[in-house]
């Protein structure tokens, strides 16, 4: 089984489980300031992005959205309710409405 490490917290899933749910069944807020008011409820319309060391699936059609401001497609950030856990990962969350800052919130340990 896959092990999540976010926030200093390890949690084991199924392979193909949504990143999102995992780590809110876990506990790990990755919502920063009013960004859980709009939840997108795995839609992809909140826009909340996370970085992912590990193995996950690609990048899906709603995340062409990453291309647009304040977004940026070169940074190695997926959004959160978008991505299945293929195999162990760790999780970093980054300052910003949408995470899409440059300074780190919480790291996988912490």
């Amino acid at each position: 089984m896959p092990k999540v490490l976010a926030q200093g917290k390890t949690s084991e899933c199924m392979r193909r489980a949504n990143r999102q749910k995992i780590l809110q069944q876990n506990g790990i807020d990755l919502y920063n300031s009013g960004a859980k008011v709009i939840n997108c409820r795995l839609i992809g319309s909140c826009s909340v992005q996370l970085q992912v060391e590990g193995k996950a699936s690609k990048a899906n059609w709603r995340e062409g959205q990453r291309s647009l401001p304040p977004h940026s497609p070169i940074k190695n950030l997926g959004f959160a309710c978008q991505t299945q856990l293929m195999g162990d990962v760790k999780v970093t969350n980054f300052d910003g409405f949408w995470g899409e800052g440059s300074q780190v919130v919480w790291t996988p340990k912490g």
